[in-house]
């Protein structure tokens, strides 16, 4: 039976981001599957157009004004800014606190949906539902959840111990909470268990286009795509000793990163480690394909994980996973090797089949 389904995400098509991938892949399958779809989101461009190719009602959020703080100058100055723009987003989630009142604007004159589904991260958005949530708007409110908020384990400072209130504030309001795995669950207060169901990220395996060509077996090439933290998802124990590894063949390690800055240091003249420009998604996984194997630097804790594995599981390539602080040097001998006997084990692909995400979705709504 079609259901009538609002989806709310300040991340959508064209971002390049999990979660704009999130709630973008969700949206099509869930047209395809024969429901009615209403995206409200930020007015990008080009994005009403692919709303109306894929049969999605478009309906904008509006656009994040509110002035970013940039970390600018040197020495004293650039500690001084970087100082400002940590404490802005930890004290105040500044600047996209302006979610709030963009989603209780644009929601106020919804109403007769079947399903609110609002999608964070930004957590912001799920608080701007919060603001004017009534059954009036839809007969129940799934609250979509990547990373936890106060119970992340991966940067390198918490939010501001109040927005404890606000969080429980939000999860007391919305029906259900989903999380991308089991293991995430446990970042999430006691009290809200019972409403969290785990609903894994999902991509429809047939758009995905892979290198099908003859490999260049004279040399080895593996890649890693993500974002690093220092002394959390760090690469500068790995990237120092493949530096100085010996091995049989010649080998690169492209890296495509948002944070090129803990990369940078360790590009030298042997070019074994090799900087990427940052490239859609689709020609990302047709470059991964082309690889021997794929990096996973893994987080701090297990409440959080990596959205990429997703990736590599379907180019179905091996993974080599580098804990910080404890390098398996002789995994990484054996990958340069092609034995990948230590590989690390990844979930069934079928788990992450949009098809299979989609119904779970579905399933939630009365």
């Amino acid at each position: 039976m079609s259901k009538k389904i609002l989806l709310v995400s300040n991340g959508f098509y064209p971002e390049n981001s999990p979660r704009s991938f999130r709630a973008t892949e969700l949206a099509k399958e869930l047209v395809r599957q024969g429901n009615q779809v209403t995206v409200v989101t930020h007015p990008r461009q080009g994005v009403e157009t692919f709303c109306q190719q894929h049969g999605i009602k478009f309906k904008s959020l509006g656009n994040l004004t509110w002035a970013e703080p940039t970390i600018k100058g040197s020495g004293v100055v650039r500690l001084f800014w970087r100082i400002i723009v940590r404490m802005s987003l930890l004290l105040f989630e500044y600047p996209k606190i302006q979610l709030v009142f963009l989603v209780k604007k644009a929601l106020k004159n919804e109403t007769g949906y079947d399903a609110l589904i609002s999608i964070a991260v930004p957590y912001p958005i799920h608080w701007g539902v919060a603001r004017i949530w009534s059954k009036k708007i839809a007969k129940v409110w799934i609250a979509d959840c990547g990373d936890p908020y106060m119970g992340q384990e991966n940067d390198t400072f918490k939010p501001a111990f109040y927005f404890k209130w606000v969080e429980k504030w939000f999860c007391k309001k919305a029906d259900y909470l989903t999380v991308p795995t089991e293991k995430s669950i446990n970042g999430y207060y006691p009290e809200f268990h019972s409403k969290i169901k785990v609903i894994p990220q999902g991509f429809r395996f047939e758009d995905v286009q892979l290198f099908t060509g003859e490999k260049d077996n004279s040399k080895i090439v593996f890649g890693y795509a993500g974002m690093f933290i220092p002394g959390r998802r760090d690469p500068s124990e790995f990237l120092e000793f493949i530096n100085t590894v010996e091995s049989d063949k010649p080998f690169e390690f492209h890296i495509y990163t948002t944070t090129p800055q803990f990369v940078q240091p360790y590009i030298k003249n042997n070019g074994r480690v090799i900087l990427k420009e940052l490239v859609p998604r689709d020609k990302l996984l047709f470059e991964l394909s082309k690889m021997d194997f794929m990096v996973n630097f893994e987080n701090v804790g297990n409440t959080q994980t990596p959205s990429k594995l997703i990736d590599y599981l379907i180019i179905e390539k091996p993974v080599l996973s580098i804990k910080y602080g404890d390098l398996n040097k002789q995994a990484v001998h054996q990958f340069l090797k092609a034995d990948y006997t230590q590989k690390m084990l990844l979930p069934d692909r079928e788990l992450y089949r949009i098809e299979n995400v989609a119904s779970k979705f579905t399933a939630l709504i009365p």
